[in-house]
């Protein structure tokens, strides 16, 4: 009987242990989705206290992020925008490190949506940030957003970033 229950106790650790190695090899794609726009948030923030070096080496990393040809629309209040292209785009994170001490973006909730061949994918988020001006200045900014990713072989990339009308 003994035999049996260490056999039925390897046969199922073996299974848990091939589940994990099975998933974390082969991660979800809202998973993979969601650590992607978390990191991508860490990478456009920064801090007073960062060095040049240390926001140069986050502000680096956040092109692999975007698509060659990224729409940024941005319907806030007081400054309509729309940037096309990664390089606007970067341009204007470059102006930002310079008008602000700091920023710090968040992406707290998202909702993701997978096209049916899983190579597309639409997420609607609530884009928090929280900014201090050179001045000392301090502002938060609330805003839903729309964002487009398309599967590339290394992860998503973001395609589309559009606000979405809130009824107000």
């Amino acid at each position: 009987m003994k035999e049996w229950t260490i056999r039925i106790l390897l046969v199922a650790a073996l299974a848990a242990l091939g589940i994990w190695g099975w998933r974390t090899l082969h991660p979800d794609p809202e998973q993979v989705i969601r650590r992607q726009l978390q990191e991508m948030a860490k990478a456009a923030s920064f801090t007073a206290e960062q060095g040049l070096a240390a926001q140069a080496w986050y502000a680096s990393s956040l092109p692999e992020f975007l698509a060659l040809d990224i729409e940024v629309t941005l319907r806030v209040p007081g400054v309509p925008a729309t940037l096309s292209g990664r390089d606007e785009v970067m341009q204007l994170l470059t102006v930002s490190r310079r008008v602000c001490r700091s920023l710090r973006l968040r992406l707290p909730d998202l909702k993701i949506s997978l096209a049916p061949d899983r190579t597309m994918a639409e997420v609607y988020a609530t884009g928090e940030a929280d900014v201090t001006y050179a001045s000392g200045e301090k502002a938060s900014f609330l805003q839903e957003l729309r964002l487009r990713l398309v599967k590339v072989k290394q992860g998503w990339i973001v395609q589309q970033v559009e606000t979405v009308k809130t009824l107000t």
